[in-house]
């Protein structure tokens, strides 16, 4: 029998949690909009299993995704970080993370939650697309284009365009399950 989950959806147990309970699920909780955005720019150029897999490595080397910790990090801090195997040991990545913290914070302070900014950009309503088959999915949209160029603006790294409508469809900003998936009813049921 086919599994009626999203393609991408391998058997791994990593993968299926992360689809059936997180994926696509609307999020306005600002430590785990941090948390994803980290997980988010070290994804780049690697896949998401390889990410899910060190997510507690990235729990434990960013504070518990504490962002006012994390924006406090220094050099000692990143030296310390590119010997840790629990993460992905990357300087570029690794400043990104701490660069973005500070660069959230400023965000927070601007519009009183990163969320409130954050979902501004789909006028606080998740886009609820209707795909059929994962090739209808696309990489990035004028949603995405408009939020990498604004946050780049605001001083984060790391969001290009596909990264943020990775990020999108992660934090349920959109929702990209396949209507044939459990998954689409019930994160429209959520948003």
């Amino acid at each position: 029998m086919k599994d009626p989950r999203c393609t991408w959806c391998h058997s791994d147990p990593l993968y299926i949690q992360y689809h059936d309970n997180e994926w696509g699920v609307p999020t306005h909780d600002d430590k785990t909009l941090f948390e994803f955005l980290i997980l988010e720019g070290a994804q780049a150029g690697l896949s998401w299993i390889t990410i899910l897999k060190r997510r507690e490595g990235y729990r434990n080397a960013f504070h518990d995704f504490d962002v006012e910790k994390v924006a406090r990090m220094k050099e000692q801090d990143i030296e310390r970080l590119l010997q840790d195997t629990g993460i992905i040991r990357n300087r570029l990545k690794i400043k990104s993370a701490i660069k973005n913290a500070n660069a959230f914070i400023k965000v927070q302070q601007e519009f009183a939650s990163f969320s409130q900014y954050l979902w501004s950009f789909v006028d606080h309503q998740p886009i609820i697309n209707h795909r059929q088959t994962m090739s209808e999915v696309p990489a990035t949209t004028e949603v995405s284009d408009r939020m990498s160029k604004d946050m780049k603006k605001r001083g984060f790294s790391f969001v290009g365009s596909t990264i943020c409508y990775a990020y999108m469809q992660s934090m349920g900003l959109v929702n990209d399950h396949l209507v044939s998936c459990p998954s689409f009813a019930d994160c429209c049921e959520r948003s």
